[in-house]
């Protein structure tokens, strides 16, 4: 069944931006068969988008590929641009997180300014009338493998440092036609599904309001993002 709203552009989802279509011309994406379409834009969205933290959740997805970083949920508005520039019906599936899945990757102040469950969200992609979730994107390969190296040594569940996996050394990342993983564990709060990311922040907000969004914009990511780069490069 065609979900002819669910390929359409927003505000949010810019799919018509210069940038998002000239990446997709670049790389030839259109070229391939749905699975691939969809594994192209996945793979380039988990590992050459870097894990990292935007000024805001809301984001137009061309701003996220200009920024050039991003966690769940601007990552999740370019792929879903993305797929949708290619006539792939996605929609947006939105929880909370427990705070303490980001542990690590935020630390000190940083962590005690962040609010105890914190927005997340997954990408659905409707695959010949099955959807399948996608959210194993958020963490780039270099960071992952960082972060694997760091714990080699931790067995069982590992919650922390932006995963929450039943088993970091091999967590359901990869593309192959199914559902992929990587903070699933760390869900507390269900909100269902949006038809886009723009329905979902009109009604239930982005994580940080007033002060504690301008201090977080200024001075908190930069922080973050210091963080998150030493981890990925191994100190």
């Amino acid at each position: 069944m065609r979900h002819h709203h669910l390929t359409q552009a927003t505000p949010i989802l810019d799919h018509h931006a210069p940038a998002i279509r000239q990446l997709i011309q670049q790389r030839n994406w259109t070229s391939l068969g749905l699975h691939d379409r969809v594994g192209a834009a996945y793979a380039f969205v988990r590992d050459e988008i870097a894990f990292g933290y935007n000024t805001q959740d809301d984001l137009p997805a061309s701003r996220v590929l200009a920024d050039g970083i991003g966690q769940c949920n601007t990552k999740g508005t370019l792929l879903m641009a993305l797929l949708r520039a290619m006539d792939v019906p996605c929609r947006f599936h939105g929880f909370t997180i427990d705070k303490a899945l980001q542990k690590g990757a935020i630390t000190g102040l940083a962590y005690l300014l962040a609010p105890g469950n914190i927005i997340h969200s997954w990408v659905e992609v409707d695959m010949d009338g099955r959807w399948i979730n996608l959210e194993g994107f958020i963490l780039d390969r270099t960071y992952l493998s960082a972060l694997q190296k760091r714990f080699s040594q931790h067995n069982g569940p590992f919650c922390g440092y932006g995963a929450a996996v039943d088993d970091l050394q091999n967590p359901p990342i990869a593309w192959q036609g199914e559902s992929t993983y990587i903070q699933r564990n760390g869900i507390n709060h269900d909100f269902g599904l949006f038809d886009t990311p723009d329905d979902f922040y009109a009604r239930h907000g982005t994580n940080l309001s007033g002060f504690k969004r301008y201090l977080f914009q200024h001075v908190v990511r930069h922080w973050m993002n210091k963080t998150v780069q030493s981890i990925r490069s191994g100190k």
